[in-house]
């Protein structure tokens, strides 16, 4: 599902392929205010200070005492504003709650929401450092301190992150190449004979790491797959995972002049990539 044209905003960043989300619909309340808080200036005097600058307090207590980590998805009603009392976006507003990982969004998000447990809700006063600077240069991002109203419906653990492969740091003797210089060995035989186009679009399960074992984006951490047109992606799974029929696991080590380049900036990683891949359907 895709995310609303300004939530899309709120994540600092994503997957190297996009970002999905899931959506609940709990009970909607009909009682909740999105007038701006009394308190929207400034954080009151008994609100609760991180280390960070993360100013928050607790609105609706809670239960229990289990809280998200900072890779576990989270199911979340909220509004946001800036410091002057302009509402720039709100989840209560449109009527439906999102799903994301924590580890997706704006570091104050990240921070606050493995403050609270379930049922609770909390205004948060983000400074701009943790949100998205005082000048931001994302477009339409709202600039300086921002002020949340969160509450917190429900969290699932992230699973545990894939092993480094053995044969990270370079292809084995055994791996496939192909004239472009990518190398593949499959991992997991998949059943029939059909594979994907350029054109199509698959769904799959990944997990990406540099040479020296650093893995660098993952949807099997984030317990989600993943689907996309495969003309729209780097160079090496548009090739790659042509080679692949349902229900295959292959692993790729794909060149730097078939991914990102070696020194491509923006988060990007450079170099030779190594990506396990299982391929769920092709669409």
């Amino acid at each position: 599902m895709k995310l609303k044209p300004f939530l899309l905003a709120l994540f600092a960043s994503g997957s190297l392929i996009g970002i999905t989300t899931a959506q609940d619909e709990p009970e909607k309340k009909e009682d909740v205010s999105l007038e701006a808080p009394s308190d929207v200036k400034a954080p009151p005097a008994d609100a609760e200070k991180t280390d960070s600058g993360l100013a928050s307090k607790v609105l609706q207590k809670g239960e229990g005492t289990e809280k998200p980590g900072p890779r576990d998805r989270v199911t979340v009603h909220y509004s946001g504003w800036t410091t002057d009392g302009k509402l720039f976006d709100s989840s209560v507003q449109r009527g439906e709650t999102i799903t994301f990982g924590l580890n997706q969004v704006i570091p104050g998000w990240t921070e606050g929401l493995q403050l609270m447990v379930k049922g609770e809700k909390r205004r948060f006063w983000i400074p701009a450092e943790l949100a998205y600077g005082e000048t931001p240069s994302r477009p339409g991002a709202p600039a300086g301190m921002l002020v949340f109203d969160v509450e917190l419906f429900d969290f699932e653990k992230a699973p545990e992150p894939p092993k480094v492969p053995a044969d990270v740091a370079a292809a084995p003797d055994d791996a496939e190449t192909t004239e472009s210089g990518l190398a593949s060995k499959v991992l997991e035989k998949g059943e029939g004979e059909t594979h994907p186009k350029a054109t199509d679009t698959v769904t799959v399960h990944y997990s990406g790491w540099t040479t020296d074992g650093q893995l660098f984006d993952s949807s099997v951490v984030r317990g989600q797959p993943t689907s996309f047109p495969l003309n729209r992606v780097i160079k090496g799974w548009t090739e790659g995972v042509q080679l692949m029929v349902e229900g295959e696991k292959r692993r790729f080590w794909i060149p730097a002049d078939l991914a990102y380049g070696e020194n491509p900036g923006g988060g990007a990683p450079g170099g030779t990539l190594v990506f396990d891949v299982e391929l769920l359907e092709i669409n």
